[in-house]
C-alpha cells in the first residue's frame, strides 16, 4: 500500500474505489487467492509488529474489496485494547463483540450492515479488562467456524503482535494472518521478531503487505494514464 505527501482517508477502498491506493487494495485480494490455492483462507487476521503501522486500516479496506468482489464479509474488531474500526466506519461501538461474548449475543444482529453492500461490521464493544483471556477463550474459538457458516471471509484486526500477546492468541484460531510492515519505520529485526512470534504461536503467514510506501509523482501519472487508457476503451465497445 502506497501514499503520496496527502492524507489518505481510512477507507479510501469505498470513498475512492478509482484511485491507485484501492488498486493497491485489490491487488491485495487477488494476492489472497494466489496465496493460498491448495488452503482457502476464509477467516484472516490482519495484525502488525507495533502500534501506527496501518494494520486497522488495511483490514478495513481489505474487508471493504471483498464485499465489492460480491463476497459476504464480516470484519471484526478483536484489538481490544486500541479499537479503531468504529471510528473508521463512522459508527458508534456500545455494542460489539464483548457483549456476544460475554452475554451471549447473536454477532450479525450486533454487527453494523449496510455501511458497504455485503460488508458487516462487528466493533470491539466496551474494552475489558482482560483482553487476553477473553480472546484465548473458548467462546471465541467457537466463533469464528459459527460466522464462516454465515459469511464467505471473516477479517480480524488484532493488537499487534510485540505489543501484547492477544494477537498470538488470535493467530492460530484463524486460517491465515497479514503481518503489515510500515516502510521506512518498521526495522528489520522488529519485523523478524513478530514473524517468529507468529510461527510459535502456530500461525501460518500467508503474506506480508508493505505499508504506507510514497509513491513519486511520476508513478501517479502512469496509473492515471493506463486507467484513462482503460475507460476508453470499455466506452468503445
Amino acid at each position: 500500500m502506497f501514499k503520496n505527501n496527502g492524507y489518505a482517508p481510512p477507507l479510501i477502498a469505498s470513498k475512492h474505489p478509482k484511485s491507485a491506493a484501492a488498486e493497491a487494495y485489490r491487488t491485495l485480494r487477488t494476492n489472497l487467492g494466489f496465496a493460498a490455492l491448495d488452503q482457502p483462507c476464509r477467516s484472516i487476521m490482519v495484525t502488525s509488529a507495533g502500534p501506527e503501522d496501518g494494520k486497522s486500516t488495511t483490514a478495513a479496506n481489505l474487508a471493504v474489496v471483498l464485499a465489492q468482489a460480491g463476497h459476504r464479509v464480516i470484519l471484526v474488531d478483536c484489538d481490544l485494547r486500541k479499537p479503531t474500526q468504529h471510528r473508521n466506519f463512522q459508527v458508534e461501538n456500545h455494542r460489539g463483540i464483548t457483549n456476544c461474548l460475554l452475554q451471549d449475543l447473536d454477532p450479525v444482529a450486533v454487527s453494523h450492515n449496510g455501511l458497504v453492500d455485503n460488508l458487516s461490521v462487528l466493533t470491539s464493544g466496551p474494552i475489558p479488562p482482560n483482553p487476553a483471556e477473553l480472546l484465548g477463550s473458548e467462546k471465541v474459538r467457537a466463533l469464528w467456524p459459527a460466522l464462516l457458516e454465515r459469511f464467505d471471509y471473516v477479517i480480524v484486526d488484532s493488537p499487534p503482535v510485540l505489543a501484547v500477546t492477544d494477537a498470538a492468541l488470535l493467530a492460530a484460531q484463524v486460517n491465515g494472518v497479514l503481518l503489515v510492515i510500515r516502510a521506512a519505520a518498521t526495522r528489520v529485526e522488529i519485523a523478524r521478531e513478530a514473524k517468529e512470534q507468529l510461527a510459535k504461536a502456530g500461525a501460518r503467514i500467508i503474506g506480508v503487505v508493505l505499508n504506507q510506501v510514497k509513491m513519486p509523482a511520476r508513478d501517479y501519472h502512469y496509473y492515471y494514464y493506463y486507467r484513462r487508457k482503460e475507460e476508453e476503451e470499455k466506452v468503445k465497445f
